[in-house]
């Protein structure tokens, strides 16, 4: 009976710590929501860019703004223990990506799941990004655009004006 009860308690202890640690999905969503604001920064090859993050829908879901002579738009929100990023491309479709975090937590990568009004795989999509928060201030994010079976990496260096 004493070890029954040893065991459930041990149980009950486990179980309450699992309930409460944080998933990878919710860290790198807090993550994330420290971007909140405006920035403006280059592209790698010197093209001014400006991007605004703002919560949204109940502070359940991130908006991404980007403006670098057309303007796009993502929307970052948990689903259940998966982040998600559903990405509002120039080329008229919307990869959905899904993230993963590095061990130090400072980046967080999305790759593709899936995508609505996407004509095939080889059609132009965004298939990745990567966001790597170096201080409150200062974050980049790498953009991988495929097409036909090739990438076209874009980096934006950014620092916060607001």
């Amino acid at each position: 009976m004493k070890l029954l009860r040893t065991l459930v308690c041990t149980l009950l202890v486990f179980t309450t710590a699992f309930a409460l640690a944080d998933s990878d999905a919710k860290k790198s969503f807090d993550a994330m929501k420290t971007l909140q604001g405006s920035w403006a920064g280059k592209t790698g090859g010197g093209m001014p860019v400006s991007v605004t993050f703002r919560m949204t829908a109940g502070d359940t879901t991130l908006m991404s703004e980007i403006q670098m002579g057309e303007e796009m738009m993502s929307m970052i929100h948990l689903d259940g223990d998966r982040l998600l990023l559903t990405h509002y491309c120039g080329a008229g479709n919307q990869p959905r990506m899904q993230a993963s975090i590095s061990p130090d937590q400072k980046t967080i990568m999305f790759d593709f799941v899936d995508a609505t009004n996407l004509d095939g795989p080889k059609a132009g999509h965004m298939r990745r990004a990567v966001f790597t928060i170096l201080s409150p201030d200062h974050h980049t994010e790498e953009w991988v655009f495929a097409q036909d079976g090739k990438d076209q990496t874009s980096v934006f260096d950014l620092k916060r004006t607001k």
